[in-house]
């Protein structure tokens, strides 16, 4: 059975993390609303997860709201010392399950509030800025003001480490004048590479990239190129898929998420993959 180590480490600014983690969004209930459809096997996935060497799992309290964050608790309190639970903060649900911008002083502090409160801890291990622009892309709005309230809740002792995410090159320059920036969490995977350039001068950095939608998001990635060479290497595309981007930088670390205990095994196997250099050409000419 896979094993999260297999894809190899990566810093996660003072921490260390297997490059291989768990995105923990598809544990709430239909559109990432309410209580899950299982709550056992929700449970159950993320114990799975650990148990097979995941050590950086990514959530927020705005899933469910707070359910996700409840459900982590639920399975894995007390946390093993070598988890890192990273969220992130900037948006509030709607009673229609809409995802609502929040970014004034007051609802950070509250949202940093809530994940402490729901995840069962004294400090965040990381806490990422989620600017807006649009649901998957940023703009160059300032995030100054945004990321300032967090670096504050930081040296209050609520925050170990800072991110962004949805964020473009100058925001993150932004934030970067005012506290390290230890991951970037955009959109990113086989079908959209708007951030190529942005993952090698991050690498260079040695700060994290950590793809959103790594599997296409709510609409999985179709490509005639993408089956082609997982019928080669006799794997399911979204296995070729994930073992691309760990062989595309070594700074990337992937979060795919999941509800079932077999589709993250899945997952975790791609770590296993290796694609030829011509194969991957192929891949890369996708876009």
């Amino acid at each position: 059975m896979s094993h999260a180590s297999q894809a190899g480490t990566y810093s996660l600014g003072n921490r260390t993390v297997n490059r291989m983690g768990y995105g923990a969004m598809q544990l709430a209930g239909p559109q990432v609303f309410g209580p899950p459809r299982d709550r056992a096997a929700a449970l159950a996935v993320l114990r799975a997860a650990v148990d097979a060497g995941v050590n950086h799992i990514d959530t927020s309290d705005f899933y469910g709201p707070h359910i996700t964050n409840q459900l982590i608790r639920e399975a894995l309190h007390p946390y093993a010392d070598d988890l890192v639970i990273v969220t992130k903060v900037g948006a509030v649900r709607g009673a229609d399950a809409s995802w609502n911008p929040a970014h004034s002083p007051a609802e950070l502090t509250r949202a940093v509030h809530d994940n402490l409160r729901n995840l069962g801890v004294d400090a965040l291990d990381v806490v990422n800025y989620r600017a807006w622009g649009t649901m998957h892309a940023p703009d160059d709005a300032s995030i100054e003001d945004g990321f300032g309230t967090l670096a504050d809740l930081q040296r209050q002792g609520l925050i170990r480490q800072l991110g962004v995410s949805n964020v473009s090159p100058t925001q993150i320059a932004q934030a970067q004048a005012i506290a390290p920036v230890v991951c970037v969490q955009n959109h990113y995977n086989l079908a959209h590479r708007t951030d190529d350039a942005l993952i090698t001068d991050l690498a260079r950095q040695g700060i994290a990239y950590v793809p959103f939608f790594p599997l296409g998001g709510f609409s999985p990635l179709q490509s005639d190129t993408l089956s082609r060479v997982a019928a080669r290497l006799n794997a399911s595309p979204m296995r070729v898929a994930l073992a691309w981007l760990l062989q595309r930088s070594p700074n990337l670390l992937l979060i795919p998420g999941t509800s079932s205990v077999a589709h993250l095994h899945e997952n975790l196997s791609a770590s296993e993959l290796v694609i030829a250099p011509e194969w991957l050409g192929e891949l890369d000419g996708m876009v």
